[in-house]
């Protein structure tokens, strides 16, 4: 500028520059949000409209199960593994959660792999559980409805590709028989305008992820694709599930 000083251009640049991040980052949100918004036209975006959780799983794991005091784990796929974690680990029962891959082999379980589509594995998350406390059928139960929309094949928002499919990948006989059956329920109530896709498949191995994945929906709040595609996820569980909504917890 005219008869500014060096230290007076270097502020203005700097000012320039978080300006332009900003715009772009609102240019992000508005984009992507009108992307989800046209690839759910009915406004149910991930559960948001639901008022009410879908129906509890006529089938699920036996009462002596439930106080057997043991660690369980279940394994699921649903779109971007960020909201799917952030999602469980605000669940009562869920001990630990991990962001990882299944589906495919230990040479391509990673992260530039697995986006290359051509790896098998989906996106997926690791979650151990106390069956004591919570039960694999609720578990289904948020997983179908606030964690994704299980009719989207192949893709979940703006995200496209099989590494973003829906998927179960189930641990023992009996999830297999409990998923299978929940899902068999909710196309029989015609729960989802169309046809749920959701694989169930038994887990030959889960991979971790990288560590800058874990925990990413917490860690950037800010984040423009968090804002749109996580955030509200969490505010579904919340409002459907207030009895089992617990606040995160800081590693």
């Amino acid at each position: 500028m005219f008869g500014a000083s060096k230290k007076d251009d270097e502020v203005w640049e700097m000012a320039s520059s978080k300006l332009s991040a900003a715009v772009v980052g609102i240019l992000f949100v508005v984009v992507v949000a009108m992307g989800v918004r046209a690839m759910f036209p009915g406004g149910d975006v991930f559960g948001q409209a639901r008022k009410v959780p879908l129906p509890a799983p006529v089938v699920d794991e036996q009462a002596g199960a439930l106080t057997a005091g043991h660690s369980e784990t279940a394994v699921f796929a649903g779109g971007c593994f960020w909201g799917v974690q952030t999602v469980f680990e605000r669940v009562k029962g869920v001990t630990a959660t991990t962001a990882g891959y299944a589906g495919g082999t230990k040479e391509t379980a990673n992260y530039g792999a697995v986006s290359s589509e051509t790896t098998g594995h989906a996106e997926s998350v690791k979650v151990l559980f106390d069956p004591a406390r919570i039960s694999y059928g609720t578990l289904l139960r948020i997983f179908f409805s606030v964690v994704h929309d299980p009719t989207q094949l192949n893709r979940q928002g703006p995200d496209v590709g099989t590494s973003y499919r829906s998927a179960i990948f189930f641990t023992s006989p009996e999830q297999e028989r409990i998923a299978q059956a929940y899902i068999a329920q909710l196309d029989a109530a015609k729960a989802f305008p169309k046809k749920i896709v959701t694989e169930v498949t038994p887990l030959k191995a889960f991979y971790d992820g990288e560590d800058y994945h874990q925990d990413y929906a917490e860690k950037n709040p800010d984040n423009p694709y968090i804002q749109v595609c996580d955030i509200p996820k969490v505010a579904a569980l919340e409002a459907q599930f207030p009895e089992l909504f617990q606040e995160y917890k800081r590693k």
